[in-house]
Parts: C-alpha cells; sequence; structure tokens
C-alpha cells in the first residue's frame, strides 16, 4: 500500500476495512488520522507496517492479523493514539519499532504469540499507555529508553523464562508504579 494512501482519512467509506491479501507493506502514514477506522484486518502477506501507518486514529480499537501472518516490523509511531484496548503481536515479528503505541491509553493488554520472534522494543514504545501488566518473550535483547514510562496502570512486567534480555534504556519505568 504506497505511503500516504489514506492520510487524514476523516472519511465515512467503512469504518471497518480489510486489506486486499495481495499486499506486502502498509506505508507511512497510510491511515494517519483516520479517524473513522475502528477495525482493521491486516493480511497474513504483509510484512511491513510502516511509520505512523495508524498515528491518531482514536477510533480505531480493534487489530486482527490473519492466521500464519509474515509480518516482520511494526514501524515507530505505528499505532500511537489509537483506541485499542489489546493487541495480539505476530509470532512473525521481530521489531517494535519507537513510539510504536505511544499515548494509546486504552491499551491494557499486549500479548505475543508463542515462539514469539521479536528482538528488539523500541524507545517509549509504550510510553503513557494504560497498559496493567506484560510478558517480555525471550527473544528480546533490548528494550528502549522509557518504554513503560508514564504508564501509570502498569504493576508487573515479566520476563519470559530463558531471557535474552542483554539491554535495558535508562527511565523504563520513570513515572510508572
Amino acid at each position: 500500500m504506497s505511503s500516504t494512501i489514506f492520510t487524514s482519512a476523516n472519511y465515512d467509506v467503512s469504518a471497518v476495512f480489510s486489506i486486499p491479501s495481495n499486499f506486502t507493506t502498509i506505508g507511512d502514514n497510510a491511515f494517519l488520522n483516520a479517524t473513522s477506522l475502528t477495525s482493521i484486518t491486516i493480511p497474513a502477506s504483509v510484512t511491513t507496517i510502516g511509520n505512523n501507518a495508524f498515528q491518531n486514529s482514536s477510533n480505531l480499537t480493534i487489530v486482527t492479523f490473519e492466521a500464519e501472518s509474515i509480518l516482520t516490523s511494526i514501524g515507530n509511531a505505528a499505532f500511537r493514539q489509537t483506541g485499542l484496548t489489546s493487541i495480539e503481536i505476530p509470532n512473525s515479528v521481530t521489531s517494535i519499532g519507537d513510539y510504536a503505541f505511544y499515548n494509546a491509553t486504552l491499551l491494557t493488554t499486549v500479548t505475543f504469540e508463542a515462539d514469539s520472534s521479536v528482538t528488539s522494543i523500541g524507545q517509549g514504545a509504550f510510553n503513557n499507555s494504560g497498559l496493567t501488566s506484560i510478558e517480555i518473550p525471550k527473544s528480546v535483547t533490548g528494550v528502549g529508553t522509557q518504554v513503560f514510562s508514564d504508564t501509570s496502570a502498569l504493576h508487573t512486567v515479566t520476563f519470559e523464562a530463558d531471557s535474552s534480555l542483554t539491554n535495558i534504556g535508562n527511565n523504563m519505568f520513570n513515572k510508572s508504579r
């Protein structure tokens, strides 16, 4: 999907959107400010969600990844300031970008599919989110600065057994519980 195709998409085409199954990329800013969007299904063929792809899509509450997803990258601020309440990250994802879920204040649950491949969680990825608990997969080697800053409801962070974590950024829990 080309970059900025739906930028500032305050259109009323449909509040529910399914991306065609032949798409491999959701480009930068693709659904930026798409305030009418409430639900989206991302086909298994998509490998990359670009920077700011769904940023400020404040009514987006449901993101569904089709089975056998080959998604590898969630871009910077991809789901920043969305209305998501929960999300399951496909096990094919290797990186979560900086501020990917920043200011997603309703996001209380993030789960990773079994046998996760995530190796890096970017700076401020869950900053000012509504997370209450999270289990970091053993595949993660690095967590960026301020990942959980201003996440006042967060009470439990668990690292999966046999964790590969070698780097934790500064102020990981700044202004968190």
